[in-house]
């Protein structure tokens, strides 16, 4: 089915682009694909905006599909009249369409069907018609112990639960309802009795109440984790007395005998039957919320962290700190090979301090070790502290990196791989070098939620957080691009249009020819084909390659357009792209084509000018405060030197050198008011702060970037 125009509407885009932006992705085009290189199709349309597109069709079909299974189920019961037809073709919701459904949908038995097979359906109906008379006078009559009716009380109880059923599924009664749990529901927590002192880090909830449609996600999710903890209790709804007079309102006609009764069903029908299912419904909306919000901050901060400046092709040292067992010391190449390993005591118990200077000293004078990575963990500041005191020849860039996540990559099949004959110790201190020289490449090997940047991760739905981070990857891995002859087979499997199984066949393929001499190659590739090579073919690179096109981000498809700028010039491509002179002599309308506008030739000029360039910024030293490498040698007032390590919805964690992260909250980010941190801070970000509170017990810091 077309949802073009409805998308185009809702979204305020030109229809024609959004039903271009649908047909190609039903042709298997990925979002970084089309956002790269099909603007004129688009219009230039983002990665966000192409995604809201892509998610929308996807809500839209599901919804489609469930329309068609409800139609069906209720013209199989010969119950589907051309109204209730009319009503269900015209349902936008999901909600709307399950009102609807409702009535007619198979359940198990409940006391209203019970009810109804003992007979007593009219006196039901004729109880909410709310005519004059006695109630119980009309419930005699269906007085009769062999169908299960032994008074005249068993009778009326049986009505009203016909009543309070009835009135659960009417369409209107669950639409005005639903407005008002959407305007007024709170959520209530309190603290389950006796829980008090094991539940401690939930005190904050422990008597809490507010409005659900404005609580924040983080709030709500602690709250959520708390019940599944056993230390919570939790309610949503809005006053009962609200609710009670809405239903009251829209069911009690008069001033009857009857009416009483159906008041009664009213209340019956909204504590026992809608309170729950309305609540239902309102916490899993604000949990899809919070969903959705927690996995954009864990997906921004993902993003923030695999495109963090790159050292480069170093020779780096990598130490993984740490006292009893000392600190495991590797030496990497400039491609991140592994050239040696020891193990250094320069810490209590041994306290070797001798030997592990000289080993440190000998191994960069060897090796021309030109930077040192140290994990940020157990001994990190101790560890960096005794490095910048060897003496070395020439002393290397000394740089802490968070480790977050090393350990998890030590242990995994991918590490085996790597270093089949290593300990998981040594594999743990080449991640954490490795990290230095290419963040990208070497945190893609880890699973995202183990990289100590989420916030509730555990917590969202996983299915969601998992396809959310895989595109964030992917489109960083597309970003920066990718050299089809060093990458790994996991980078390898993040490029647009490749995956797993492909990246196995183009290493293996690698292996067997050694390497590719130019993009093209790739068709060789076995199981690659021309579909997954349009996909992938600009975001590779080939160093190695006759044709400078191939070590630049200009798709296969655009070289044509390239040669003829160059013999328009009578001059070769390389020359075109070695000379801003002669590039500026050329006047793109002269190139456009039905397939190549001026978006992409823009695109072309700008690749030309600097082929396969890296979008990440440059590489940026920093250095703790050598005084300061302890929480106790914190002191309310100072101001220090810190790196932002994690960004939440209520604040960023910053690493100031003393073991443990301290909090700077949204409220003290900046003067200003701001509505998100992501706002002010980025993952990565070097930044001043002020300690304002320091509980050493706890081992809580709070912070101030107010300075």
């Amino acid at each position: 089915m077309d949802f073009s125009q409805k998308i185009a509407q809702e979204l305020r885009l030109p229809i024609a682009h959004v039903r271009n932006v649908l047909d190609l992705l039903n042709e298997g085009a990925t979002i970084p694909f089309i956002a790269r290189y099909r603007k004129e199709a688009t219009g230039s349309m983002d990665e966000v905006v192409l995604t809201q597109i892509r998610d929308r069709f996807k809500q839209l079909a599901a919804l489609e599909e469930r329309r068609e299974t409800i139609l069906h189920s209720i013209e199989e019961q010969g119950k589907l009249t051309d109204e209730l037809r009319r009503k269900i073709e015209a349902a936008e919701t999901a909600c709307a369409l399950e009102d609807l459904y409702l009535p007619y949908k198979p359940k198990r038995r409940t006391r209203a069907s019970i009810a109804k097979e003992k007979g007593l359906e009219p006196l039901a109906e004729r109880i909410y018609a709310q005519g004059k008379g006695s109630v119980r006078a009309w419930a005699e009559a269906y007085v009769n112990p062999e169908k299960g009716v032994a008074s005249v009380e068993e009778a009326l109880q049986g009505a009203s639960d016909i009543i309070a059923e009835n009135v659960s599924e009417q369409e209107q009664t669950r639409d005005r309802l639903r407005r008002l749990f959407a305007r007024k529901a709170k959520i209530y927590s309190k603290v389950i009795k006796g829980k008090e002192l094991e539940g401690q880090k939930y005190e904050l909830y422990f008597r809490n109440e507010e409005m659900i449609s404005r609580i924040s996600s983080h709030r709500l999710l602690a709250m959520l984790r708390g019940e599944e903890e056993g230390f919570l209790r939790l309610k949503v709804e809005p006053d009962e007395d609200t609710a009670l007079d809405l239903l009251d309102s829209i069911h009690l006609k008069n001033d009857t005998e009857a009416a009483d009764c159906v008041a009664d069903a009213l209340t019956d029908a909204y504590k026992r039957l809608l309170q729950p299912q309305m609540e239902t419904e309102m916490r899993q909306q604000a949990k899809v919320k919070a969903d959705e919000e927690a996995i954009q901050v864990f997906a921004d901060n993902v993003r923030q962290l695999l495109l963090a400046p790159p050292l480069g092709e170093k020779v780096v040292m990598g130490i993984d700190p740490g006292f009893r067992t000392g600190c495991k010391v590797v030496v990497l190449g400039r491609q991140g090979e592994l050239l040696e390993h020891t193990a250094i005591f320069p810490h209590p118990p041994v306290t070797d301090v001798h030997q592990a200077n000289a080993t440190v000293r000998d191994l960069a004078k060897r090796y021309g070790v030109e930077a040192i990575a140290i994990g940020n963990g157990t001994a990190g500041r101790e560890t960096e502290q005794f490095v910048r005191h060897v003496d070395f020849e020439r002393t290397p860039i000394i740089v802490m990196v968070n480790e977050n996540g090393a350990s998890v990559y030590s242990a995994s099949e991918i590490a085996r791989k790597e270093f089949p004959d290593q300990d998981i110790t040594v594999r743990g201190a080449v991640s954490i070098g490795r990290r230095l020289m290419d963040p990208l490449a070497e945190l893609i090997k880890i699973d995202p939620k183990s990289i100590g940047v989420g916030q509730y991760q555990h917590d969202v739905n996983q299915k969601k957080l998992a396809e959310c981070l895989d595109e964030t990857v992917s489109s960083c891995v597309d970003a920066v691009g990718v050299e089809l002859n060093t990458a790994s087979r996991e980078l390898l499997s993040y490029v647009s249009g490749i995956g797993p199984s492909l990246a196995e066949n183009i290493v293996q393929y690698r292996v067997e020819h050694g390497g590719f001499r130019s993009k093209r190659e790739l068709l060789k590739v076995r199981r690659l084909g021309e579909k997954a090579f349009e996909q992938a073919a600009g975001f590779i690179r080939v160093r190695s390659s006759e044709n400078p096109l191939d070590h630049s981000a200009v798709h296969p498809e655009s070289y044509a357009v390239v040669e003829r700028m160059a013999d328009s010039l009578h001059c070769s491509i390389a020359d075109l792209i070695a000379d801003e002179n002669l590039r500026k002599q050329l006047r793109l309308q002269d190139f456009v084509t039905p397939q190549c506008g001026i978006p992409t030739l823009t695109d072309i000029m700008k690749e030309l000018s600097k082929p396969g360039r890296d979008p990440r910024s440059a590489f940026d030293l920093f250095a703790f405060d050598s005084q300061v490498s302890d929480i106790s040698d914190l002191q309310v007032g100072m101001e220090l030197k810190g790196v932002v390590v994690n960004i939440a919805a209520f604040g960023c964690f910053v690493d100031i050198g003393v073991h443990q992260d301290g909090l700077v909250h949204i409220s003290q980010m900046a003067k200003r008011r701001i509505s998100k941190p992501g706002d002010v801070v980025r993952l990565n970000q070097k930044v001043t702060v002020k300690v304002i509170g320091v509980d050493v017990a706890r081992k809580r810091i709070s912070l101030s970037m107010i300075i």
